[in-house]
């Protein structure tokens, strides 16, 4: 492992972006219709290798439903608008309108206030359980214990514990921490948790066990951690070192495997081959799919972070629509920079570097951009 000096005091690692790398192509190619992108955790398989991350401009229970439909796999936050409010449209149009971004965080502290309503997270969930798609729902690690058990007794098939970080040794003399693995334990459905960004962290949730880990922090569209708190980890490194992690795991634990998911830095097409290269299962999309004409922020994105009571981490961003989800994901493109069809991008790349499965994608070589 190599380190830098940064000066006499403080050495560094050097650690990679997703932009600081690039896919190789090898000696065989195929046709992309020879090319498989279907993924499974646990006893669920989807089409297509992504979750759509658990954040107001991206998930309603409509549109969990649609992606599920698509063939992916939908995440609903459970502490967002569609569980403070009966109707959040009118809410979320305002949002759209809100023009000076000063005011517009103010205005999301404000909204963001009002109570999550217990009886609205069973109907949210219920909406989504009866269109016949995987259900999946978030909680950040705070909320976990509250809420989780009108969660489960909801029917969800998969849980997501979502926070900017997460870490199974949090230490705080406020309140009594999650206990993680014995709340996996516990549960009768597969629990997704993150985010986490190094080796050891990694390691340590798959001790929990999860059946699947998030790796990214700040490196989200909408977050402004980097600037904030100072903190950011380069997603290819990220997702390198969790998969050795997974690999690690795997010899210890007598072959158990835990999906590794990349939540972050995931814009554009090319990012999700990427990711994939760099040893991720799947993939976590926020900005991608806010981009859908039909997404629920209109072509707005935000996340919890940017709605904090006290220290916002995030901003409300216009980022435009450039077609619908199924455009998103699989197209057809009337743009050349990646951000539609999303996953025949991915089809294609497979099949010029001559993969026909996401497992083999994880193995192509990789050039690192000169420093």
């Amino acid at each position: 492992m190599t380190e830098i000096e940064i000066g006499r005091g403080k050495r560094g690692r050097r650690a990679y972006a997703f932009d600081d790398i690039a896919v190789v192509p090898s000696r065989r190619t195929r046709g992309p219709e020879e090319v498989s992108i279907a993924w499974q955790i646990d006893a669920y398989r989807f089409e297509l290798p992504f979750l759509a991350a658990p954040m107001d401009s991206v998930v309603s229970p409509a549109q969990a439903i649609r992606i599920g439909e698509l063939g992916g796999l939908g995440v609903l936050n459970l502490e967002g608008l569609w569980t403070r409010y009966e109707d959040p449209a009118p809410l979320l149009e305002e949002i759209a309108e809100m023009g000076d971004q000063q005011a517009a965080t103010r205005r999301l502290q404000e909204i963001y206030q009002a109570p999550i309503k217990e009886e609205l997270i069973g109907r949210r969930i219920k909406e989504i359980r009866d269109s016949g798609v995987v259900t999946a729902a978030a909680l950040s690690p705070q909320r976990t214990a509250q809420f989780s058990k009108a969660v489960v007794d909801a029917g969800v098939d998969i849980f997501v514990i979502r926070g900017t970080t997460v870490s199974a040794e949090h230490v705080s003399s406020q309140a009594e921490p999650l206990n993680l693995k014995q709340f996996i334990y516990e549960l009768d459905v597969p629990v997704i948790v993150g985010g986490c960004a190094t080796y050891t962290a990694a390691l340590h949730l798959m001790r929990t066990g999860a059946a699947g880990v998030l790796v990214g922090f700040g490196g989200g569209a909408a977050h402004t951690t980097h600037n904030v708190l100072g903190i950011q980890v380069p997603m290819a490194t990220a997702v390198a070192d969790v998969a050795a992690a997974r690999r690690d795991y795997m010899d210890e634990s007598g072959g158990r495997y835990v999906h590794v998911i990349a939540d972050g830095s995931v814009g554009h097409s090319g990012d999700i081959a990427k990711a994939i290269a760099c040893g991720a299962d799947s993939v976590m999309l926020g900005a991608a799919l806010a981009r859908a004409s039909d997404a629920p922020g209109r072509g707005h994105h935000w996340g919890s972070e940017s709605v904090h009571g006290e220290l916002p981490r995030g901003k409300r961003m216009h980022l435009g629509t450039v077609g619908t989800t199924e455009e998103v994901l699989l197209g057809p493109s009337h743009t050349p920079d990646g951000t539609m069809n999303l996953f025949g991008a991915l089809k294609r790349a497979m099949a010029t570097t001559g993969y026909s499965e996401l497992k083999e994608f994880q193995r192509v070589e990789v050039t690192v951009r000169g420093m």
